[in-house]
């Protein structure tokens, strides 16, 4: 087994398609070959008549650190096709309904990747973070849209310009999650739901998030393009360099000179 089907375990059963993050010892943290196995089963979903529904969901401990920050140095994802983006294309345009279960801390696109889903459950342990700006970098996955539009410009601007975290209650009360449980019942009630979906008419299942989605699509593709751009572009930029290196070097940035 290489190490992606490792890292990322991926099981259909009564029309459910379950995507697991499996990468505990490394707190889930997500590799260029993790985006790129979750965005092929995606695509293959997409057109799997078997597969009605899609749940992705981490450990009770970690749902995901973020990128791996040196997987993330040796393949920044420079291009609109690198695998990140592939995946960000895909969650946000996927047909089906997608459920999420969310324990532990979710940082980064362990945040923003919720915006594209239908359902969203999490532990009582969960802790919901975007700091870009703290990496010298800007949000992602139309995240700069869509915050703003689900929590208010006020709760928006404490979350992606001083990067500060959402308690579950926060996260719920903001509408970015449905329901808190215990860590430990979130990935069964997330599967419940899953194949309550699944028991559904498809055709209904996909023309109505469609129509849901419809108002905010063009926006939506268009802002993940606009800020792939940007992400790209301040990835080399000295505040982003400093930011990184700090963080390899263990040591607070000094952002005083960028």
């Amino acid at each position: 087994m290489t190490e992606t089907l490792k890292d990322i375990l991926t099981h259909t059963e009564a029309g459910v398609l379950t995507i697991t993050l499996n990468r505990v010892d490394k707190k889930n943290s997500i590799t260029a070959a993790m985006y790129a196995a979750m965005a092929d089963a995606l695509e293959a979903a997409s057109g799997d008549s078997a597969v009605r529904a899609v749940v992705i969901q981490g450990h009770e401990t970690i749902f995901s650190a973020g990128n791996d920050i040196g997987d993330f140095l040796k393949r920044p994802p420079s291009t609109p096709d690198s695998p990140v983006f592939r995946f960000l294309r895909g969650i946000s345009t996927f047909p089906k309904p997608v459920i999420a279960s969310v324990c532990g801390p979710a940082v980064g696109i362990g945040t923003t990747l919720l915006l594209h889903c239908d359902l969203v459950y999490a532990g009582d342990n969960a802790a919901f973070s975007m700091p870009f700006v703290n990496l010298g970098l800007c949000p992602e996955a139309a995240s700069s849209l869509l915050v703003p539009q689900r929590m208010g410009y006020a709760r928006a601007a404490e979350a992606l310009l001083l990067g500060e975290p959402l308690t579950p209650e926060t996260a719920l009360e903001t509408g970015l999650i449905n329901r808190i449980v215990p860590p430990l019942e979130a990935n069964a009630l997330a599967q419940r739901q899953a194949h309550k979906l699944a028991a559904k008419p498809l055709a209904s299942l996909i023309e109505t998030k469609r129509l849901m989605k419809k108002g905010n699509a063009a926006a939506v593709a268009e802002r993940i393009t606009e800020e792939s751009v940007s992400f790209g572009r301040m990835l080399s930029e000295p505040a982003a360099r400093e930011a990184f290196t700090a963080f390899m070097e263990k040591r607070k940035p000094d952002f005083s000179q960028v």
